[in-house]
């Protein structure tokens, strides 16, 4: 999802943790222990193998920590997460649910982060990559009133004229020329359907089909140009930083799979 992007084990015991007002969302899966876990500020409840914790971007809480746990911990850029939640279902950003929990059985979210927790330990970036796709696929919709952005048919419209043309370059006016919008407008209304502004979503389809033309014997440069990038060098500077590897690595990843 991007460099931004973490997930660790963690194990601790006789502690107390405060967050304050975090920046970004965190889930977390207990995967062994937990019982002596209390989240202070939510009730006497304790956690345990296989329980859910949500917590949304900016959400204070205190937790008392008396035996020995081990946890995966996503933590994930509110922008990331509203960007990749968009582009898998398909809707405005707005819609995702997040909702606040506190060790909460819901097997469909312990499944990818069990499996996140297993690409953490083999370090293994494509696993990690679809257990974290499999997560977002998961997290439900809202029916909210939007105000602002822009209308589904523009998006999609905005959408194709980009996969059309990510092998050049893209110019804020030649989309804005597609909607009837200033340059102005669309970005600021496409950032509120997305959650991202427009270049960084570029970015990140211009990376997602470097990543599907890595799987094959494609040369780097050939990749590098039908993606848009002005040479190799700068390629390779973009994809580390938005996957924390290089392409050579990660075409390194197929063929070890």
């Amino acid at each position: 999802m991007g460099a931004a992007s973490g997930v660790a084990i963690w194990e601790n015991r006789d502690d107390r943790i405060s967050y304050v007002a975090p920046r970004g969302h965190v889930f977390s899966c207990y995967l062994t222990g937990g019982t002596g876990t209390r989240r202070v500020d939510a009730g006497p409840e304790t956690g345990r193998p296989g329980t859910v914790c949500i917590m949304p971007e900016g959400q204070t809480s205190e937790w008392e920590i008396t035996t020995p746990f081990r946890f995966v911990h996503l933590y994930v850029p509110d922008d990331q997460l509203r960007a990749a939640f968009a582009l898998t279902h398909d809707c405005d950003a707005r819609r995702m649910a997040l909702p606040e929990l506190t060790f909460a059985e819901v097997p469909e979210l312990v499944l990818p982060l069990v499996a996140l927790a297993e690409a953490a330990r083999r370090h293994d970036l494509l696993m990690a990559d679809t257990a974290v796709s499999d997560l977002v696929e998961r997290l439900g919709t809202r029916a909210v009133t939007l105000k602002g952005g822009l209308p589904a048919h523009l998006m999609r419209r905005i959408d194709e004229w980009i996969e059309a043309h990510l092998d050049q370059p893209i110019r804020l006016a030649d989309i804005a020329s597609l909607t009837d919008l200033s340059p102005f407008h669309l970005h600021r209304m496409f950032r509120v359907s997305r959650g991202l502004p427009l270049h960084g979503w570029v970015t990140n389809r211009r990376i997602a089909r470097a990543r599907t033309l890595l799987a094959g014997t494609t040369p780097l440069i050939e990749i590098a140009q039908a993606c848009g990038f002005s040479s190799q060098s700068h390629f390779t500077r973009v994809f580390k930083d938005r996957t924390s590897t290089t392409p050579d690595a990660y075409r390194g990843l197929w063929r070890r799979g």
